[in-house]
């Protein structure tokens, strides 16, 4: 386990005010990395250092505490140049990597899918690209551990034109898996089937919420990112519709630009989705400012006008946890309930919500087709949603969720139903 000391700079007050929680959560990256955080530390200064971001005699400190604590790296709570960690390597002598480097690393650890792995790496190495000159020697020294996995140092030690050949590689198998995703989502798209898409903050509590709905066994953990590879399951209601389920990749502040860069494949389908599910944590400090850096993302890739459900989670940890989930019968707003995806308490005003946003232009069908018209089931499956089908020799008898629209022209006479509810 390496032994980091953190490092964060404030240039504004308001750069002060948070910069307890943002290394508290860099704290939590660095352990998510595996390793463990001997000393934090913060400066304040009117602007950063152009060559050692923060000021000569913090790097002085920085340099005795280093040797004193046994520390293996420094992680900076920003981005630094390419000047910036060289200068401090070489007047250190030890690994030195920043936020982004540090979530590029447990994305590297993370990433299962061959999808996932092109991503990550394509957003490691265009990172590092700028970062190469005058690096081999440095990274020979300082050999491996956080910050370093991924492409590997070998890779990083070839030639710029080897890893410019490389990026164009992996964006050329990326563009194809982009194309089997469309291709995906527009087959969905000719169905009627909805889909719902769980975002939120790095453990806010998405796979637990996803796992009760779905009833499935996706992993969870309290550390941050435990998931990232998307995950798509079908949740039924006792009617026996359902919607697809996703779920995604937590966000967090400061979200590398290379991340967002990289995942287009992977943050188009919340683009793609019916409905959005912001799950928020109720027992963090931060969770509204967490929520807002959420939905400040959702626009930045353009999901903003998504209908929108903010989940607020884990009330069973809160001792008001009775009057909140009051609130949800009846609501208190549209677009908002509180439940526990532990206990589950809340998932089902939750689901009601959905069945209400996902369904809210269906109808139901009752349709009865001549034993020789059953090629017909199949395109009426594509224009709705088939709840129940019972048949004889004479006749099939089939109830159908469907857009009045989608079946009407289709089908003249049908026996139209009541509204889902």
């Amino acid at each position: 386990m390496e032994r980091a000391i953190l490092v964060n700079l404030s240039t504004s007050a308001q750069e002060k005010a948070e910069a307890e929680d943002s290394l508290e959560e860099l704290a939590g990256l660095v352990r998510a990395a595996g390793g463990e955080v001997v000393l934090r530390t913060h400066q304040s200064r009117p602007k950063a250092s152009p060559r050692h971001f923060i000021g000569k005699g913090k790097v002085e400190e920085l340099a005795g505490a280093a040797a004193d604590l046994r520390a293996d790296l420094i992680v900076f709570d920003h981005n630094l140049t390419p000047v910036q960690q060289r200068s401090l390597e070489e007047r250190l002598d030890l690994k030195v990597i920043d936020r982004t480097q540090l979530i590029l690393d447990i994305f590297a650890q993370r990433a299962h899918s061959n999808e996932g792995k092109l991503q990550v790496e394509l957003a490691q190495l265009s990172y590092l690209l700028p970062r190469l000159v005058g690096r081999g020697t440095a990274l020979s020294r300082l050999g491996g551990g956080i910050g370093t996995r991924g492409p590997g140092e070998k890779k990083l030690e070839e030639d710029r034109r080897r890893i410019q050949d490389r990026i164009a590689k992996i964006k050329r198998e990326i563009k194809g898996l982009q194309q089997r995703r469309a291709n995906q989502r527009q087959s969905r798209k000719r169905s009627p089937l909805p889909v719902v898409s769980l975002v939120g903050y790095t453990s806010a509590g998405k796979s637990t919420l996803f796992n009760t709905l779905s009833r499935e066994h996706v992993f969870t953990s309290a550390m941050l990112f435990a998931t990232l590879d998307p995950v798509l399951r079908r949740v039924y209601f006792s009617d026996g519709l359902y919607f697809l389920l996703s779920d995604t990749v937590g966000f967090i502040r400061k979200l590398p630009v290379e991340l967002i860069t990289s995942f287009q494949a992977t943050l188009e389908e919340i683009r793609e989705s019916d409905c959005i599910c912001h799950i928020i944590d109720l027992t963090s400090p931060q969770a509204d400012e967490r929520a807002e850096a959420v939905e400040r993302i959702l626009a930045q890739i353009q999901a903003g006008g998504i209908p929108l459900i903010r989940v607020y989670n884990k009330v069973d940890l809160l001792p008001n946890a009775d009057e909140l989930l009051a609130l949800n019968e009846p609501r208190a707003g549209e677009g908002r309930v509180y439940l526990s995806a532990a206990t589950g308490q809340g998932t089902a005003d939750l689901k009601r919500l959905l069945l209400e946003i996902l369904f809210r232009d269906m109808r139901l069908f009752h349709v009865r087709l001549a034993a020789g018209e059953r090629a017909l089931i199949d395109q009426l499956a594509v224009r709705g949603v088939i709840l129940k089908a019972s048949e004889n020799a004479d006749h099939v008898d089939l109830t159908l969720m469907a857009r009045p629209e989608a079946v009407r022209g289709f089908l003249p006479g049908l026996s139209e139903g009541e509204k889902p509810c």
